[in-house]
């Protein structure tokens, strides 16, 4: 486990649209892209090995790159190497973080100077939802995966840890990245849990927003 004194003023950041990491979750990825590549390399001589998980910006990219403020660091923790050079890694969340500034230099991956602070719960326990409805959850999954065919254990979501159940859902779920973000930044379990339970309804809804207008 790292603490606040580990984390690094700067890390390269991996914009990659949908991929959502949360703190205490894991994240498998497939890396194949020289740049990133690249960024792994370098990631591995760390001593922290982290690398930042961020949403690009939907819109047009007017100069700049267009990045959220916010993502969340993975510790590297598993890693192996295909007979063709590509790497299969998996990140494990560490803590959100906020972009400073994108830090100038040759590598031709992006790396940025970061804050940690607001997010320090992010480094403890895992959270606890005290007014989590586990029933109304699945039930509306239940529906979400049906209409999308899709299928999972659902024992196993009914055993799981309310942090890991909601987090895992959060990450796995196909939202747009947008909606990614948005389950990223909340500010508790229960706000993220909120949100996941509006995108699956809405997305039941057919993506109409009749309902939220009135």
């Amino acid at each position: 486990m790292l603490n606040a004194a580990d984390l690094p003023d700067t890390v390269p950041v991996f914009p990659l649209p949908g991929a959502l990491l949360l703190p205490r979750a894991r994240l498998p990825l497939h890396i194949f892209e020289p740049r990133y590549l690249a960024m792994l390399d370098d990631t591995m001589k760390t001593s922290h090995r982290l690398i930042g998980m961020i949403q690009p910006r939907e819109g047009p990219k007017s100069g700049a790159r267009r990045l959220h403020a916010i993502g969340c660091a993975g510790r590297l923790t598993a890693f192996s190497e295909t007979e063709d050079g590509r790497y299969m890694i998996t990140l494990s969340g560490v803590s959100r973080f906020r972009i400073k500034s994108e830090v100038e230099g040759f590598t031709p991956y992006i790396r940025c100077e970061v804050d940690w602070s607001g997010f320090e719960r992010d480094l403890g326990a895992a959270e606890q939802d005290d007014s989590f409805d586990r029933a109304r959850l699945l039930a509306v999954l239940s529906r979400y995966f049906e209409a999308n065919n899709l299928s999972t254990d659902w024992n196993s979501l009914k055993e799981a840890e309310d942090e890991l159940l909601i987090n895992s859902l959060s990450m796995l779920c196909p939202f747009d990245a947008e909606d990614k973000q948005a389950l990223l930044e909340a500010p508790s379990l229960s706000t993220r849990r909120e949100t996941l339970v509006t995108l699956i309804e809405f997305a039941l809804r057919g993506g109409s927003n009749e309902e939220l207008m009135q």
